[in-house]
């Protein structure tokens, strides 16, 4: 085994956001030295690792170039030039995820036909190359309202997903290429987050539930566990399990799924790297999402996933009508509180709905835990001078 530990290895980010950020304090456990690529030169990890590039991410010969500097590479974002991926991996660089399984997951029509094919349960969808195909689609009766609309690329929480209940809000859709799903009456959303590392050992985490914010459409708690019947969440970690062998996934891949009505599990779809709906595990399980990724993309012996006690997270974001500096308003108060522990992601200007930060609440009680996650939510406010 190679020695990562306090030598001259060097470890390779795409992406320096917070979740670069929280990787680096996993990264800093282990002492393994760390280089970063960002297009932004105050991105919350350019502080904290060893060594930060600038650099556009989408760029052939500044991700090529940076992937000539580094022993592995990994990604905090999956929007990354994958033809640069592909030259480095041909050229003997170890990439996780590995950049095949990028091309599958960077665009949804891909993700969802890779499901099809594989017969891995989710909803009905249909592919546009541009708006207007789908505007003649419903002009012609072929797609009726209401439905779910998905940009095909670069979409994250709550950006390039919306529910389209009307013609003005079909037409005020981007011209962008784009996937429609059918409305799914759905139980509850649910998450599974699967490690496996290249030896081929592979470790899912319980199932969390996902509640999210009615209009920002992001989440806006994560409970693990699920407050689920057993059966269900046993068929939530098949079929993610499933996902992850059909793709020869190495890394951590974060499963999002629907549990509908009848309790079928369909796959909504999948981030390879670590996840909001991992969060929790940074108090509350045995070894976070963050350590249990690099042990996985190092080919080292793969975590306990368990949870030492019930976790809840509740997202952190910049309230409406604010802009600018951000103040964290009552920050001390939910200090005073049991089990709970903020996460401030280093971004110094809000704007409303962008991700700051997290709070993580722990509690034996699963119900105590939800309680006060909703005195958090409602004391702590993200705004600005």
């Amino acid at each position: 085994m190679k020695n990562y530990f306090s030598s001259d290895f060097k470890l390779g980010i795409l992406g320096g956001g917070q979740l670069g950020r929280m990787l680096l304090a996993e990264t800093q456990k282990f002492d393994i030295h760390t280089s970063i690529l960002d297009g932004n030169k105050n991105a919350p990890c350019a502080a904290i690792c060893n060594t930060f590039v600038v650099g556009d991410l989408l760029d052939f010969d500044a991700v090529y170039n940076f992937g000539k500097s580094v022993d592995v590479l990994t990604i905090e974002i999956e929007n990354v030039n994958l033809d640069a991926l592909d030259q480095l991996e041909d050229e003997g660089l170890a990439i996780y995820p590995k950049p095949k399984d990028l091309r599958i997951i960077q665009s949804k029509a891909r993700q969802k036909n890779f499901y099809v094919d594989h017969q891995i349960p989710t909803a009905e969808f249909s592919h546009y190359a541009y708006l207007q195909e789908l505007i003649h689609s419903y002009e012609n009766d072929i797609i009726e309202f209401p439905f779910v609309w998905k940009a095909a690329r670069f979409g994250y929480d709550g950006n390039g997903v919306k529910i389209v209940r009307n013609v003005a809000d079909l037409q005020s859709l981007p011209k962008v290429e784009c996937i429609t799903e059918k409305l799914i009456p759905f139980k509850n959303e649910l998450a599974v987050i699967v490690a496996r590392n290249a030896a081929g050992e592979t470790k899912t985490y319980p199932v969390v539930e996902m509640e999210f914010h009615p209009e920002a459409n992001q989440v806006e708690y994560v409970i693990c566990p699920a407050r689920i019947d057993f059966k269900v969440a046993e068929k939530a970690r098949e079929v993610a399990l499933n996902v992850v062998s059909k793709l020869d996934f190495v890394g951590l891949l974060a499963v999002e799924m629907f549990q509908t009505s009848d309790d079928k599990i369909l796959v909504n779809e999948v981030a390879p790297r670590p996840h909001n709906s991992g969060h929790y595990s940074i108090e509350a399980s045995y070894t976070n999402q963050f350590e249990q990724h690099l042990r996985s993309i190092l080919n080292l012996p793969l975590g306990n996933t368990a949870s030492k006690v019930a976790g809840i997270m509740v997202n952190l974001v910049g309230e409406e009508n604010f802009s600018g500096d951000v103040i964290y308003e009552n920050i001390e108060e939910i200090l005073k509180i049991d089990g709970v522990t903020p996460h401030i992601y280093g971004k110094k200007e809000t704007r409303p709905f962008r991700k700051m930060g997290h709070v993580t609440i722990v509690n034996a009680d699963i119900d105590k835990a939800r309680a006060i996650a909703q005195k958090v939510k409602e004391m702590i406010r993200v705004i600005s001078k």
